[in-house]
């Protein structure tokens, strides 16, 4: 199978998982701040990947060469899933899903500043109409603009970031190694922003079913997204998790009553043609 196409399905399964995700994140948002979210499921993380390893063998893949890169990779993810969190339950699924696809836009550009990626034309195009996309949906303007599209707008610098330094760790390091830095370094950075005030809330147990499935989910995201990295370049990754727009859309009208309006159908008919656009020009590479 071409390694586009395998990118592409491997980012399927991060789309599920990040939309497990968000339902998980929203049912317990109101009791637990961002910052403990992200410690207890970077905990629950680091248990189920070092065990991973250890059953499979993969442990001796965990290396101390690029500390320096994994924690430029782990502080961009940081501090953008904090601001995802945040806006969740302040906004709606779609809107907060909207804003964050702006990230394939950055990580074009901070592919080429960073790794060296050409922006071929058709790459352009298909960011422009993803944008053009994007704004169909949210249409946000000076009077509706909130807290919570800028959480989740600025969270989409820090995705592109995570995304862009993945692809640079990929060169040298296996899934499984980037995979324990993340789930480590951000239980430390979790661990120091929520007990910066010695005020750290315990889960309870109706708590722990919705952390253990925004952990495992979380790292079956990274594990697809990595490997699709891996497989292909970020921007042509990136854009194929617009798929998740018409996803969280339709479940936030099933879930939650949230409005789905026409411009969100016009909005996402515009990034599916932006990612189909995407997609057949590397293909025909």
């Amino acid at each position: 199978m071409n390694r586009t196409l395998q990118a592409a399905l491997w980012m399927s399964g991060a789309i599920v998982s990040f939309s497990s995700m968000a339902i998980a994140g929203r049912a317990i948002s109101l009791d637990l701040d961002t910052f403990e979210i992200m410690l207890y499921r970077s905990i629950i993380g680091v248990v189920v990947v070092l065990s991973v390893a250890g059953a499979t063998g993969h442990l001796r893949e965990i290396t101390r060469r690029n500390l320096g890169l994994h924690f430029l990779r782990n502080l961009c993810h940081f501090t953008g899933q904090n601001l995802w969190f945040y806006a969740l339950p302040i906004i709606p699924l779609a809107q907060v899903f909207a804003l964050e696809f702006t990230s394939p836009l950055w990580a074009i550009l901070l592919s080429a500043l960073l790794l060296g990626e050409k922006i071929t034309t058709p790459r352009a195009v298909a960011g422009g109409l993803g944008f053009i996309g994007i704004l169909i949906v949210a249409r946000p303007t000076a009077d509706t603009l909130s807290v919570g599209q800028i959480a989740a707008a600025l969270a989409a610098i820090g995705f592109a970031g995570s995304a862009v330094f993945t692809r640079r760790l990929t060169r040298t390091e296996t899934i499984t190694c980037i995979l324990f830095y993340l789930t480590l370094m951000q239980a430390l950075l979790g661990l120091i922003t929520a007990g910066y005030d010695g005020d750290i809330t315990l889960p309870s147990t109706a708590h722990l079913p919705w952390l253990a499935l925004i952990a495992l989910a979380g790292l079956v995201a990274h594990f697809c997204m990595t490997t699709a990295l891996k497989l292909a370049p970020a921007s042509v990754v990136m854009p194929v998790d617009f798929l998740r727009l018409p996803l969280i859309a339709v479940l936030g009208l099933l879930v939650y009553g949230e409005a789905l309006d026409l411009w969100v159908l016009v909005g996402a008919l515009v990034i599916f043609a932006a990612n189909s656009l995407n997609i057949r020009a590397e293909l025909s590479r």
